[in-house]
């Protein structure tokens, strides 16, 4: 159980406290080392980009089971990190590791941070580690991250880049829905690929308050595995909404393409899928 109570969303995020503080947010926290491991090749890049001085206050957005949370606070002993999720279950596990870490700086809250008030000018960093996507309203969640910010502040995210430079989900879809056309959120809708678009982003980004935007194209494997079953079962247990409406034949059949595609992209380090991702960094005006 979590320890917040009350959670104050917009309610453009309703449907992402739903997801994240359901099933979702459950199947996360209780694979968490498959999730950070997952985007590992990422995470290096993103902390340096974020520029964390040992001073430094920091806002993590998004932060799940709390790696680049605690990452941060180790990097400002003279600050601190908070790590910020709609998911009480993935902040259980980022709070426990914390104190099993000894990370005594890094501290976590379940708000919403299109809506939160932080304070004014009072952070030095705000990150987030594909975790930007899922606002409902991303006009007014960057125009309250940036009013967060001191100026000079420094804005560093991962967002994925569009899906068709995403060698993972095509592929997946491939195998547990071969000829059905599944639902895509709309351009601009939240999702993995809503801040795909660079035009996009420059546009909310500046219109937030924030300057000297940069894209950085990042293209790095993504481990889902150690063998094909076990990068199966991560997959199903993630993506088995593809697999709605599908009869015991047709289930079958989709584990069966899923097992195969895993098995042909296993390497000495796993399984691995092609993946693209921005590298977007940016200064409070």
């Amino acid at each position: 159980m979590t320890e917040d109570l009350d959670v104050r969303v917009a309610g453009t995020n309703a449907e992402q406290l739903a997801a994240w503080d359901g099933d979702e947010g459950d199947y996360w926290a209780a694979h968490a080392d498959h999730y950070d491991r997952a985007v590992a090749a990422y995470h290096g890049p993103l902390m340096a980009a974020a520029g964390i001085a040992s001073d430094h206050e920091v806002l993590d957005v998004g932060c799940g089971t709390g790696q680049t949370t605690r990452d941060a606070a180790r990097l400002a002993p003279d600050g601190s990190a908070l790590g910020v999720d709609l998911s009480s279950q993935m902040l259980d596990v980022a709070r426990q590791r914390a104190v099993a870490e000894a990370v005594a700086n890094a501290r976590f809250e379940q708000v919403d941070a299109q809506v939160h008030p932080f304070g004014e000018a009072v952070l030095d960093v705000v990150l987030s580690r594909t975790g930007a996507m899922f606002f409902g309203d991303p006009d007014a969640a960057f125009a309250n991250l940036a009013a967060a910010l001191r100026p000079g502040g420094r804005l560093a995210l991962l967002t994925w880049r569009p899906v068709t430079e995403n060698e993972w989900l095509p592929a997946f879809a491939a195998a547990l829905a071969p000829g059905r056309d599944l639902p895509l959120p709309p351009p601009g809708a939240p999702g993995p690929f809503a801040l795909s678009d660079p035009d996009r982003v420059r546009g909310l980004l500046e219109g937030a308050g924030f300057a000297d935007v940069r894209l950085d194209p990042l293209t790095e494997d993504m481990w889902f595995g150690a063998d094909a079953e076990d990068a199966t079962r991560f997959v199903l247990g993630q993506l088995g909404w593809m697999l709605q409406g599908a009869d015991e034949d047709e289930r079958t059949r989709a584990e069966a393409a899923l097992r195969e595609t895993a098995a042909a992209h296993r390497t000495d380090e796993g399984v691995l899928f092609g993946s693209a991702a921005w590298l977007v960094t940016a200064v409070r005006s």
